[in-house]
């Protein structure tokens, strides 16, 4: 993905000098002084921010200090560029909150180096903020282990790896196997019954008790089965110890939670399925507005660039055939169509950042986010029931 640059510094000419040293690099915006700074930064979250020391208004410090108490910029690296090299400067920059601080004049490489390093470092930072968000989810999970409510917890965590309704379907059928019941399942999948049992097959004759019951109460009781109905699964224990009060009133308490969980989980896998597809369909329109936009803004940089060496050629001229004031008002057509220019990357950028957005959605939808090795779930069998 292409990496966003904001600017920030009040002399043209450092803003130039940033466009040939990193036009081919990453996207840029530029700012003329720190209240155009913030806004632009606010508005477009770039990745990194090259800021000035010394501006009108507000200094570069200020500046600084501004974004990193504001939880909306606050992760964003910043960058100084200063013409001071001295470590009271540098010392300073950091205190404000800078993560880098180069000294003009600057040599190209140098800087598209450090842009380098603050983008490898901010994705770093990204990827152990997950770390340890993920290592809270274990602690808790270790934390529910034990006891029936436990295994219920652990069936939830087990039911988030599974992609495809036969996967769930061995999850749901392990957390029976300490319980000692023998029981059917029927998932209703969109406008389709699916139906699974520990052995492999379901008897048509229990396919159509699962079914004509689908719609009736929560709890259907006939002899020794029991079918328990919930809007996207329905389960048909064909063991209920009825004759034992207690253990049969515990069932009854308990089983009512992993089917809630199972029917939360098929009305996301429902969900994904029709994400995915209108995800597809909306990649398919922004990838042709895309390539039109990159066609417009090829052309767009083509004419700007004449309009500056016209803009410079009139400047230059001494027969005096346009006044100060109309070379002016070409100058101001010029930061104009320049603002134009600058929006239109914005906007190239942002669907490309939109369409590698969509690719890693249709990945996560078509595999359900794995952070664990299939291996590494633990099994029902391994937890104890009492």
């Amino acid at each position: 993905m292409s990496k966003l640059v904001l600017a920030i510094d009040d002399d043209r000419l450092v803003h130039h000098i940033i466009d040939e040293s990193l036009s081919q690099f990453c996207t840029l915006i530029h700012a003329k002084n720190g209240d155009e700074g913030i806004r632009q930064a606010l508005k477009y979250h770039p990745d990194i921010i090259l800021l000035d020391v010394e501006m009108p208004g507000m200094t570069g410090y200020e500046v600084c200090e501004k974004l990193k108490k504001c939880k909306q910029t606050a992760d964003i690296p910043v960058m100084f560029l200063s013409s001071r090299a001295g470590i009271d400067e540098r010392m300073r920059g950091y205190n404000s909150g800078a993560s880098d601080y180069i000294v003009k004049p600057f040599e190209a490489d140098e800087l598209k180096a450090r842009i380098k390093v603050l983008y490898q470092y901010m994705q770093h930072s990204k990827r152990l903020s997950q770390d340890v968000e993920r290592a809270q989810l274990t602690a808790e999970i270790a934390m529910t282990d034990s006891g029936d409510m436990g295994r219920i917890m652990r069936y939830v965590g087990q039911s988030y790896h599974a992609h495809d309704l036969k996967t769930l379907g061995d999850y749901f059928f392990e957390f029976f196997l300490p319980l000692q019941l023998d029981v059917a399942v029927a998932f209703w999948y969109h406008n389709s019954a699916m139906f699974f049992s520990a052995e492999g097959a379901v008897q048509p004759i229990e396919q159509e008790l699962l079914e004509k019951h689908k719609d009736g109460s929560r709890f259907v009781d006939f002899g020794r089965r029991t079918i328990i109905n919930y809007p996207k699964v329905s389960l048909l224990i064909k063991n209920m110890p009825v004759d034992d009060e207690a253990l049969y009133g515990r069932y009854k308490d308990l089983l009512p939670h992993i089917l809630e969980a199972t029917n939360a989980k098929i009305k996301d896998m429902e969900v994904s399925e029709e994400a995915l597809s209108k995800v597809e369909q909306i990649g398919i329109v922004f990838e042709e507005l895309s390539e039109q936009l990159i066609g417009i803004s090829e052309h767009q940089s083509t004419k700007l660039m004449a309009f500056e060496a016209a803009v410079a050629q009139l400047r230059e001229k001494t027969d005096a055939s346009l006044s100060v004031e109309e070379v002016d008002e070409i100058d101001k057509l010029y930061q104009h169509f320049s603002f134009l220019n600058d929006e239109l990357s914005i906007i190239k950028y942002k669907l490309t950042e939109i369409t590698d957005v969509r690719h890693e959605l249709i990945e996560s939808l078509n595999r359900i986010a794995k952070p664990w090795g299939e291996e590494d779930v633990p099994a029902q069998t391994d937890i104890e029931l009492f």
